[in-house]
C-alpha cells in the first residue's frame, strides 16, 4: 500500500469516528438533561436500548479498520443511529430526541450522496410511522402532523446537505486541478529559472539584474569573477571609482553608467576603466536597459559588462605598428618619387622608358597616399586633426577635384556630371575638404559599374552647404552600411574583388567633416547605387 492510499484510509477512519462521536456527544447531552429533568426516563427499556445502541456504534466506529471494509458497510452506522434515536423518541416523545435524527441524515447525505440522502429520509419516515402504528392500530389524527413534518424537515436537510456537499466536492476537484496546474507551472518556472541561470553562467560577459531599489537580483558567474578580480565585494555593481577613456579622469557619480542605469536611463556601449592610474587597469564596455512593471513604472535595470581590455590593447598595438611602418615607408617613398620626377624631367629618356617611369610614378604617388592615410588613422583617436581654417568655397574645391578625377573616370568610361555648384564662401580647411571630395569621387569611380555615371552637386540652404555625390554602382545592403565608417572596414561584397582599398577613407573623411561642424553620411541600396552627402555649416556672409 502506498503512502497516499494509507493517508486516504486514515482520513476515512478519522471521519467515521468523528461523525459518530458527534452523534454520541449530542445523545450524551440529552441523557444529562434527562437525568436532571426526569430521572425515571432512563429506566424505560426502549430509552436504555437506544442509548446502548448509540454508544455501541461509537465503539464500533473506533474499533473497526474502516479503510479495509467496503464503503457500503459504513452506512450501517448512521442507520443504527436512526434506529436508536427512534427508540429513544418512542420511549420519551417529549424529550425532543427526534431532532437528533438530523445528525445521521446529514452523515448519510454527505458520505453517500443522493442515495444516502433519500435512503436516510425514507428509513426515518418508515421507523417513525411504524412506531406510531405499533403503539396504536390507528394513528391518532392529532399525531399525523408531527409524524409528517419531521420527514419533510429531514428531507430539506438532506437535500441542502447533498447540494452543499456536491458543490464542495466540485470545488475541491477544481482546486485540486488548479493546484496540479500550479505545481506544473511552478516546476516549469523553476526549470526555466535554472536554465536561465545556466545560460547566463555559460556566457563570458557579465550580466546583472537589479530591482527598482538597486538591490541585485541576478548576477552571473562572469560578473562575479570579473568583480572578484577587481577586488569588489559580491553584490556590488562596480568599484566606487571608474575612469573615462583617458584612464585618468574619474566619472562623476551622476555620470557613472551604473548610476544612470539605476536612474532609469538607457546606456549604450560606454567604456569605463577600472583600476588606479599607474597600476594595472582593465576596460569594461557597459550597456544597460531599464525594466518596467505592468503599469509602465521603473522596476529595475539589466546591465551587461564585457572586458574589452585585450581588444583595446590589440587596437593600440595595431595602430602603433601601422604608425611605425608608415613612418619607415614614407622616407624611402619620398626619395623614390624625387628620383622618378628627376628622371621624367630628363629629355634624354626614351618614350618607352618614360611610359614605364610614368606608371611607376603614379603607383608611387598612390602608395604615398595610402601611407598618409595609414598615418592619419594611426594617430591618437582622442585628438582631432590639425586644421587650418580660412575663407574658402566648397564649390571651387569640388570643381578642382572633379577635373582631377575625370582621367581616372575616363579609363572606365564613367561620365561625371556636375548639376550645380553654388558658390558660398565659408570658414574651412580647403586642403582637408579636398581630401574628402577626392575620397568621395574616388569611391564613386571604384565602386561604379563600367560606363556608369556620377552626378555631383553643391547646394546651399540658410544653415548649411551640402555636397552630394551620386553614383550608379552596385550599392550596399543595410548590414554593410552599419559598419561603413569603422576604420579598416571593407564590405564583404568588395573584400574579395579587384577593387583595392584600406577601409580608411570614409572614416577619415567623416572625422574631417565633423571637425568642421558638419557631417558625412551615405544613402545606398543594393543594385541601385550610393549617394554620399557631406554637409558644412554656412558661415556669416
Amino acid at each position: 500500500m502506498t503512502l497516499r492510499s494509507r493517508g486516504a484510509g486514515a482520513r476515512v477512519e478519522r471521519s467515521v469516528f468523528l461523525t459518530q462521536l458527534l452523534v454520541a456527544g449530542a445523545l450524551l447531552l440529552l441523557v444529562g438533561v434527562s437525568v436532571v429533568v426526569d430521572p425515571a426516563a432512563i429506566s424505560a427499556p426502549l430509552y436504555f436500548y437506544g442509548v446502548v445502541i448509540v454508544f455501541g456504534v461509537t465503539g464500533l466506529a473506533a474499533a473497526v479498520p474502516w479503510r479495509l471494509v467496503p464503503k457500503g458497510w459504513i452506512a450501517l452506522l448512521p442507520v443504527l443511529d436512526i434506529v436508536a434515536i427512534v427508540l429513544i423518541r418512542e420511549a420519551q416523545p417529549l424529550l425532543g430526541a427526534t431532532f437528533l435524527l438530523v445528525f445521521p441524515v446529514i452523515w448519510m447525505a454527505t458520505h453517500f450522496g443522493f442515495r444516502g440522502a433519500v435512503g436516510s429520509v425514507l428509513i426515518t419516515a418508515v421507523l417513525l410511522w411504524g412506531g406510531a402504528a405499533l403503539r396504536n392500530s390507528i394513528v391518532p389524527t392529532e399525531e399525523i402532523p408531527r409524524l409528517a413534518i419531521m420527514p419533510i424537515v429531514l428531507a430539506f436537510v438532506a437535500t441542502a446537505t447533498y447540494i452543499t456537499t456536491r458543490r464542495a466536492r466540485a470545488q475541491s476537484v477544481l482546486l485540486t486541478q488548479q493546484a496540479g496546474l500550479f505545481e506544473v507551472a511552478l516546476q516549469r518556472s523553476r526549470r526555466q529559472e535554472r536554465l536561465q541561470v545556466e545560460i547566463f553562467d555559460a556566457i563570458d560577459f557579465g550580466v546583472v539584474s537589479t530591482e527598482g531599489s538597486g538591490a541585485v537580483v541576478l548576477q552571473n558567474r562572469a560578473q562575479k569573477e570579473m568583480m572578484h578580480r577587481f577586488g569588489v565585494q559580491e553584490g556590488t555593481l562596480l568599484p566606487a571609482v571608474v575612469h573615462r577613456e583617458d584612464r585618468e579622469t574619474p566619472y562623476a557619480d551622476s555620470e557613472r553608467p551604473f548610476t544612470r542605469a539605476l536612474a532609469g536611463e538607457t546606456v549604450d556601449r560606454v567604456t569605463v576603466w577600472v583600476g588606479e592610474p599607474g597600476s594595472t587597469q582593465a576596460a569594461l564596455l557597459v550597456s544597460a536597459r531599464p525594466l518596467q512593471d505592468d503599469a509602465g513604472r521603473f522596476d529595475g535595470a539589466v546591465l551587461v559588462s564585457r572586458d574589452v581590455t585585450a581588444e583595446l590593447r590589440a587596437i593600440q598595438a595595431r595602430d602603433d605598428l601601422v604608425a611605425s611602418v608608415s613612418h619607415e615607408l614614407r622616407t624611402p617613398l619620398t626619395s623614390v618619387l624625387g628620383y622618378l620626377e628627376l628622371a621624367l624631367d630628363d629629355e634624354r629618356v626614351e618614350d618607352g622608358t618614360r611610359r614605364m617611369l610614368t606608371v611607376a610614378s603614379k603607383n608611387a604617388d598612390r602608395l604615398l597616399a595610402l601611407v598618409a592615410d595609414l598615418l592619419t588613422a594611426a594617430g591618437d583617436s582622442q585628438h582631432a586633426l590639425l586644421l587650418a581654417f580660412a575663407p574658402c568655397s566648397l564649390a571651387d574645391v569640388v570643381a578642382e577635384s572633379v577635373e582631377s578625377a575625370r582621367p581616372l573616370a575616363a579609363e572606365r568610361d564613367i561620365v561625371i556630371e556636375v548639376d550645380e555648384l553654388v558658390a558660398v564662401e565659408t570658414e574651412a580647411d580647403a586642403f582637408r575638404l579636398r581630401q574628402v571630395v577626392d575620397n568621395l569621387l574616388s569611391n564613386a569611380i571604384k565602386y561604379n559599374v563600367r560606363s556608369g555615371r556620377i552626378r555631383v552637386a553643391v547646394r546651399a540652404s540658410a544653415d548649411e552647404v551640402q555636397l552630394r555625390v551620386t553614383d550608379t554602382g552596385q550599392g550596399m545592403s543595410d548590414d554593410e552600411q552599419r559598419n561603413l565608417f569603422d576604420r579598416f572596414y571593407r564590405a564583404d561584397s568588395v573584400r574579395g574583388s579587384s577593387v583595392h582599398g584600406t577601409g580608411l577613407g570614409l572614416s577619415i573623411s567623416r572625422d574631417i567633416m565633423r571637425q568642421h561642424g558638419g557631417d558625412l553620411r551615405l544613402e545606398s541600396a543594393s543594385g541601385v547605387g550610393t549617394t554620399a552627402i557631406a554637409t558644412l555649416p554656412r558661415g556669416n556672409e
